[in-house]
Formats: C-alpha cells, sequence, structure tokens
C-alpha cells in the first residue's frame, strides 16, 4: 500500500507497553512508578511540526504518573480511555484513516488494523504485532517511540526524514 500520498493528521499513541515497559512498580500504599524513556520524547519533537500527537491510557490508577510526564514535561494531551471504549471514541473524535496509531495491547490490534498506519513496539501482544504495518526494533519504553517517528518522517515526510539524515551525518 503506498501511505505517502495520504498525509496524517494525528498521531495517536498508548502510554502503557509503547512510552513505558508496561511493568508498574507497586509500594505497599499501590502504584508507585512507571519507567518512561529517554529517547521517546525526541521522536515526538521530530514529527511535531507535522502531525497533533494525542496519548491515550486507560490507566486510571497510573493516571497522575502518567500525567506527570505526558502532560507536565512533555506538554501533549493525554486521554483517560477504556480499552473497550478507545476504538469507539477514536473513530468518532480523530477518524482513523487519518490517523497513524501506535499500540501493544489486545485491545490494540482492532485500532491498528483500521488505521492508515499502524505501529507496534517490538515488545506488543502477538495480535498488535499481526495488526501493525510496521514493529519498532526496540522495545516500549527503550525507543520504540523514536523508531516509530522515524519511520513516519522516511513514510510521510520524506524530504524532512533526508534533511535529517544530513544533519545526523
Amino acid at each position: 500500500m503506498m501511505y505517502a500520498s495520504k498525509i496524517p493528521a494525528y498521531f495517536i499513541l498508548d502510554v502503557d507497553g509503547v512510552m513505558t515497559n508496561g511493568s508498574f512498580l507497586y509500594s505497599e500504599k499501590g502504584k508507585a512508578y512507571k519507567s518512561f524513556g529517554p529517547h521517546d520524547n525526541d521522536g515526538i519533537k521530530l514529527i511535531q511540526p507535522h502531525l497533533a500527537t494525542i496519548f491515550v491510557t486507560a490507566d486510571e490508577r497510573g493516571f497522575p504518573i502518567s500525567k506527570q510526564r505526558i502532560v507536565e514535561d512533555m506538554k501533549q494531551p493525554l486521554l483517560l480511555l477504556k480499552e473497550e471504549e478507545r476504538f469507539s471514541y477514536l473513530m468518532e473524535h480523530y477518524n482513523l484513516a487519518e490517523s497513524i496509531y501506535m499500540g501493544d495491547g489486545l485491545y490494540d490490534a482492532k485500532i491498528l488494523r483500521r488505521c492508515l498506519f499502524g505501529i507496534a513496539p517490538a515488545n506488543a501482544r502477538i495480535e498488535a504485532k499481526q495488526a501493525a504495518q510496521f514493529v519498532t526494533p526496540s522495545s516500549g519504553g527503550e525507543g520504540a517511540v523514536l523508531d516509530a517517528c522515524l519511520k513516519i518522517l522516511e513514510i510521510f515526510f520524506p524530504a524532512q526524514s533526508t534533511s535529517l539524515q544530513h544533519q545526523l551525518n
């Protein structure tokens, strides 16, 4: 399928398992920490001039942790959406045919199949990897989002990808 002729409007990303490795660290008081990788925000900055980014999470108890990283630190929008409601919400509000989606879980597979371009991290569930058009070489929380952003530039914004490659050489 030729994607370059279609310009996406949105890059929608699941948080847990994509921006993180999917692990939740608990203390005796409950969910205490999530581990976010250091490279992924670089990728978001690269594609920010070209399309809107939206982050989604179903983790209600861990929402304050995700909000700190995504909203406060990265200055990006974050939606709290239950897994089983995510597909309908995104279809209604963002038009998946104009969206790139990155997810790692069982419920993400349906979205990955219906969006313009689906991406899964290397450590995603098999259902997500089978539904995605691109599986990153890196795992969630370990640069998968940066990998995805570089692939988005390569496919949908080739002039910017070439320019970036020249800057890095």
